[in-house]
């Protein structure tokens, strides 16, 4: 993604603002759900069934990795 050519063009700061805008709605969304929610399934199409609570521990984890990637990265470079 990061090689297309509006991301080569583009500033950074309009995709910050999706992704950041997006976990607002997510938010919003979870806390509303019940507990039986969190228990429903969906299935992957590499994983197969997969709850939502663990998915959403992948991706909460996922969002932490890429961002120690940025930060070692932008230390790295000395931005």
């Amino acid at each position: 993604w990061a090689e297309l050519p509006d991301a080569l063009s583009s500033p950074i700061e309009p995709s910050l603002g999706l992704l950041e805008n997006l976990h607002h709605r997510w938010v919003a969304l979870l806390e509303a759900m019940d507990e039986n929610a969190f228990a429903r399934a969906y299935r992957h199409p590499e994983d197969g069934p997969t709850r939502l609570e663990k998915a959403l521990q992948i991706y909460a984890w996922h969002g932490k990795h890429h961002a120690a990637q940025i930060e070692g990265l932008r230390e790295r470079m000395g931005w």
